[in-house]
């Protein structure tokens, strides 16, 4: 075994967490080490965001093309090149990977270790390299856990063996495939449900809860689900799996029991999106005093140490809100604690959330319960899009802004979006939650007149005055 020299910080993983520490470290002049066991760029530039979002817009253009809302507009959708559209997807990837991280790494001067790290006690690390050479041992002053999270199946019979499809082995396909089964009703299903759907796919989901979406409010997962029904998925709730078969000419046969009676639905492939874990395998914690939680998340106080006062933890694999943004957050946090002692800590309330759905679903702060819970006595607005003119203009009325606020103070405390654009308009909610606004303070400000950041005003507006009643040009 070779031996690394000392660096002031060790970093598993090379995704967002990882690389907002490491810039932040060199930045402050510190000398760095990043292990990386797999592709450089983790999740998210490699099989997340970067990739779904992509295909996702192309689903778009294609539906749009497809079903044309405007008088006098005739276009059309043909068939799907799936090799040449995932092809596409791939160069962005590979270009988005080398500006926003291979470069990077060159630029601010750290070296990137292919291979697997496990803790040593010291506490120190020993790498085994991917190409199969001697093992090193990295030694540093403080250790940052950034491996990210990844897939999780529920343990359904047969599920495993069934060949089932993740969110990123689905982004993979050659083909589109000529049914699917979505396995769960988060976020991931609802955006792989209707990627496929626009594609060509006949898509059945299979959700175990009551209803989509399930942790924003309920019209938003009412909105939703007639959004789907429009465009022919089929969502089946309160589903108990029960087991996974794949037939002998390749199709897969999903058993569940829904309203106590046992149905079988078929398909060519199962995409299951019920969820991602930590990853924190074959990193030998325990050797090193690291708690570990049940769901695998590295146990971690305010400041994001570990039990071990010499291991950091950042982004997904902390257990915390599964974002990219919070996980660069996280990393920029790390590497003021852990180098300067700065003990920080980050406030959580107004983090916002988007579902890159069209519409697309877009939320911050509470919901109606979660503010109830809270011990909040709460006032709620909903306001169609069918009182927005931005939604008129563009002749999608599908959708809602639906306002929480404290009764008394008219404080904001949640906003809660379905509509074109939501994921943008949200971040003036986001600033509203943030300063902590009042609905009147909200209503009285200045909005461009055609914008769907105009819905947050006029949401406002409805605490004082019947929707019916507000102006086109409020």
């Amino acid at each position: 075994m070779t031996h690394g020299c000392g660096y002031d910080l060790a970093v598993i993983g090379s995704g967002g967490a990882a690389f907002a520490a490491a810039i932040a470290a060199r930045r402050k002049g510190r000398s760095v080490a990043m292990i990386e066991r797999a592709t450089t760029g983790g999740t998210c530039v490699n099989v997340g965001c970067v990739p779904s979002k992509a295909l996702l817009a192309a689903a778009a253009a294609r539906q749009v093309a497809g079903t044309q809302a405007f008088p006098g507009i005739s276009t059309d959708a043909g068939p799907v090149d799936m090799a040449a559209l995932i092809a596409g997807k791939d160069r962005l990837v590979e270009e988005l990977r080398k500006q926003k991280y291979i470069d990077l790494a060159a630029d601010y001067d750290w070296p990137i270790l292919p291979g697997r790290a496990g803790f040593v006690d010291g506490p120190a690390l020993v790498v085994t390299p991917n190409d199969g050479g001697d093992a090193v041992r990295v030694e540093a002053a403080n250790y940052l856990v950034a491996t990210g999270s990844a897939p999780w199946a529920p343990p359904v019979d047969g599920l495993a063996e069934s060949g089932c499809l993740t969110s990123a082995t689905a982004m993979e396909l050659d083909h589109v495939p000529e049914s699917l089964l979505v396995l769960g009703g988060g976020y991931v299903g609802l955006e792989q449900a209707q990627l496929f759907a626009r594609l060509g796919a006949k898509v059945t989901m299979l959700v175990r809860g009551e209803r989509l979406a399930r942790a924003e409010e309920p019209q938003v997962s009412q909105v939703i689900t007639g959004v789907f029904a429009d465009e022919g998925i089929t969502v089946v709730t309160g589903a108990q799996l029960q087991q996974v078969r794949r037939g002998p000419v390749g199709e897969v046969t999903a058993t569940a029991v829904v309203d106590g009676a046992r149905r079988e639905f078929r398909a060519e492939h199962v995409l299951v999106a019920t969820g991602r874990r930590p990853v924190t395998d074959g990193l030998n914690l325990d050797a090193v005093g690291v708690t570990v939680g049940d769901r695998g998340q590295v146990v971690v106080d305010e400041h994001l140490r570990s039990t071990n006062p010499r291991i950091w933890a950042a982004g997904d694999v902390t257990g915390c809100p599964q974002f990219v943004y919070v996980a660069a957050a996280h990393g920029n946090l790390v590497a003021d604690n852990a180098l300067d002692g700065a003990a920080r800590t980050l406030d959580y309330t107004a983090l916002p959330r988007v579902t890159f759905t069209t519409p697309a679903i877009a939320s911050v702060g509470l919901t109606e319960v979660a503010a109830a819970q809270a011990g909040y006595s709460c006032e709620c607005r909903v306001l169609p899009l069918d009182y927005v003119p931005r939604a008129l203009v563009d002749r999608d009325t599908r959708g809602l802004v639906k306002m929480v606020a404290e009764r008394g103070t008219g404080r904001i405390l949640g906003v809660h979006m379905i509509a074109a654009g939501a994921g943008d308009a949200i971040q003036a909610a986001v600033y509203a939650v943030t300063a902590g606004m009042t609905v009147t303070q909200m209503a009285n400000t200045w909005t461009p007149y055609l914008t769907m950041a105009e819905a947050l005003k006029l949401a406002a507006q409805t605490f004082a005055h019947d929707v019916s009643k507000l102006s086109c040009c409020a």
